[in-house]
């Protein structure tokens, strides 16, 4: 008995706090099934792995501040036939995490741009990726308030270190020439570094009005499209499609634009 507390106390003093805590269950379940101690150890030290897996992602979720769980297994494609399933649940297997590559979804409001890069970030952080997730204004907001406050540094290393950053919802709030260079050296700094995923109910070629600047914006776009997917979506707003039936308009889908390759600086 001194001898199994003493085992107990050596665990929790490593840090094996699952393993202390299961240590007499899995003894007796060793003893029944006449492991070996090789057995035993392995399947102690199993639980503990397990464990720490659990609350590694459980973490990883509450710093990723998604704003749902929805999973690809919940997406409707039927209801959006312009996207290739397939490519989504390639996108699924995180290549382009590992790449530092970019996601982008473009398409009008309400055909599943949140739902899908919310569902790649869980694939993430179920694979051990960190991720986190804001839109492009609270983005902004909390940027230039962290300028004004000589903090700026501090809040730069929250979007530089996940290896996926999601930024939201570009489209709905046009930026000053001051805000689109904050953005432009976000995207600067993550290039070839660090993964985004984008939502965009804009075109690539109305980001120039979007960003204040023509310029900068085909900057932004240079680094973003240069290792990038793009999943442009055209199809009927979720959130409208039972008011359809009663003929409710929605807008016209977003396009991708024939633009010639932006020349890098």
């Amino acid at each position: 008995m001194v001898e199994l507390e003493h085992s107990r106390a050596l665990l929790q003093e490593f840090g094996l706090t699952t393993a202390a805590e299961l240590l007499d269950a899995s003894l007796e379940k060793a003893s029944k099934a006449e492991s070996s101690y090789v057995s035993f150890l392995q399947d102690l030290l199993s639980l503990e792995q397990s464990e720490r897996a659990r609350r590694s992602e459980e973490t990883r979720m509450k710093l990723s501040r998604l704003p749902s769980r929805k999973t690809l297994e919940e997406f409707n494609f039927s209801y959006q036939p312009s996207i290739d399933p397939k490519q989504v649940k390639n996108l699924a297997a995180l290549t382009f995490a590992a790449r530092k590559e970019n996601v982008i979804f473009l398409g009008p409001p309400g055909v599943g741009k949140t739902h899908l890069s919310v569902a790649l970030g869980l694939e993430g952080i179920r694979c051990g990726l960190t991720v986190y997730y804001t839109t492009l204004s609270k983005l902004i907001d909390d940027l230039v308030r962290a300028s004004e406050q000589n903090r700026l540094g501090k809040r730069w290393r929250v979007y530089l270190r996940p290896n996926i950053l999601i930024v939201d919802e570009i489209g709905y709030r046009k930026l000053s020439c001051s805000e689109a260079e904050l953005f432009f050296r976000l995207v600067s700094e993550r290039y070839e570094t660090g993964s985004m995923i984008l939502t965009s109910n804009k075109n690539f070629g109305e980001w120039g009005e979007l960003m204040s600047d023509p310029v900068i914006a085909t900057a932004i776009l240079d680094r973003l499209l240069h290792h990038a997917q793009v999943v442009n979506i055209r199809g009927s707003s979720y959130r409208l499609k039972d008011r359809l039936k009663t003929g409710v308009a929605v807008a016209p889908p977003a396009d991708v634009p024939a633009l010639d390759p932006p020349a890098s600086e």
